[in-house]
Parts: structure tokens; C-alpha cells; sequence
């Protein structure tokens, strides 16, 4: 059974990553395939502009998926994940908890992908840089 060393886990999470940024942007908010999306940024910002913001949401994490991919500034990506997953979950905690997939339970979500996202930029990077 082959082995998987520590760049091919970092390149694979990397794609893992970016997968679902891209999954979310683009085929959840830009294509409006999931309509809850937009539901939650009407809540939380309103809903004369939600379809409008919604779009401009999923652009931006299609963007970030090709961010990942492109390796550049890999680090600074990860923290920028990282409080970009933060603050949007604590937001749609308190003010779109019945519209979450999982309701408050989206949190733990978030806090796995948070860490994930963490080891990936940081710890198996640096295991790779030694």
C-alpha cells in the first residue's frame, strides 16, 4: 500500500480547500444552486441588495479558491480563511441559525475546517520548509 508523504498531503488539502471555497462561491451563491445562501445574506444585511451582495460573496470565494491554488502567499491565505470563516459563522450563529444546513451546529463545522485549514498553512508547511 503506497504512502502519502507530507507534500502530497499538503498539495491534496490544498485542493480539498480550495474545492470547497469553490463549491461555495460559485456553484452555491454565483449559480444560486443553494437559495439559502442568498436567505442568509438577506438576513444579516438585508434584502434590497441580497442578490447583488450574494454574488459579490460567492465571487470572492471563487477567488479564494484560485488564491489557494495559485500558492501564492500561502500563509497569509490561511489567516485569511481562517478570520473570514470565523467571523461568518459567528454572524450567521447569532443572526441565521435556523437558515444554517446544520443550524448552530455549523459552528463545530467551522471550527473542523478552521483547524484543517490551520495545520495545513502552518504545520504541514513547515514540516515541508524543514
Amino acid at each position: 500500500m503506497p504512502v502519502i508523504n507530507n507534500k502530497q498531503l499538503h498539495k491534496i488539502s490544498n485542493i480539498l480547500i480550495a474545492m470547497v471555497w469553490l463549491v461555495n462561491g460559485l456553484l452555491c451563491k454565483l449559480l444560486n444552486l443553494v437559495p439559502r445562501h442568498e436567505m442568509i445574506v438577506a438576513r444579516i444585511l438585508g434584502n434590497s441588495r441580497a442578490g447583488l451582495l450574494t454574488k459579490l460573496i460567492g465571487a470572492a470565494e471563487t477567488l479564494m479558491a484560485i488564491w489557494i491554488l495559485s500558492r501564492i502567499k500561502p500563509r497569509l491565505n490561511s489567516i485569511f480563511q481562517i478570520v473570514i470563516i470565523a467571523v461568518m459563522n459567528c454572524i450567521e450563529f447569532v443572526l441565521a441559525p435556523d437558515l444554517l444546513l446544520w443550524g448552530r451546529f455549523n459552528a463545530g463545522f467551522a471550527l473542523l475546517f478552521i483547524v484543517f485549514i490551520y495545520y495545513n498553512g502552518f504545520k504541514l508547511k513547515i514540516n515541508l520548509e524543514s
